[in-house]
């Protein structure tokens, strides 16, 4: 006969897990926010098991992105000259594939990487 019996729970672990929990979760609400920072605490607890996960990070906008110096003559002429030698090298060609999607084939190899030779 065969008989379905969930795990019995130990009271005192939980009762230790659901304390540490406690603990780390007013920790990090009664401290102060350093340097500007920001944290979460997510916990689950499910059939027979707990698990917390924490996070910290800085509070900045993630849709804010940095926008790099401008390059002078001197770089942008170094690029091109770059993009002239890696186009006469890989000799980038579009070709269509038996589902109809755009593939590049190259001339060379490493050249699907961008590698070049500087």
């Amino acid at each position: 006969m065969l008989t379905n019996r969930a795990a019995e729970k130990s009271s005192a672990s939980w009762g230790l897990v659901r304390g540490g929990a406690a603990i780390l979760v007013s920790a990090m609400t009664f401290t102060s926010a350093y340097g500007g920072g920001i944290g979460t605490l997510n916990c689950v607890s499910g059939h027979g098991s707990f698990g917390c996960v924490g996070q910290w990070g800085l509070s900045s906008d993630p849709n804010v992105r940095t926008v790099p110096k401008a390059h002078g003559y001197e770089e942008k002429a170094q690029a091109a000259a770059r993009e002239r030698r890696w186009m006469a090298k890989c000799d980038p060609v579009i070709e269509r594939d038996h589902f109809g999607v755009a593939r590049f084939h190259y001339a060379a190899r490493g050249c699907e990487y961008g590698i070049g030779e500087d």
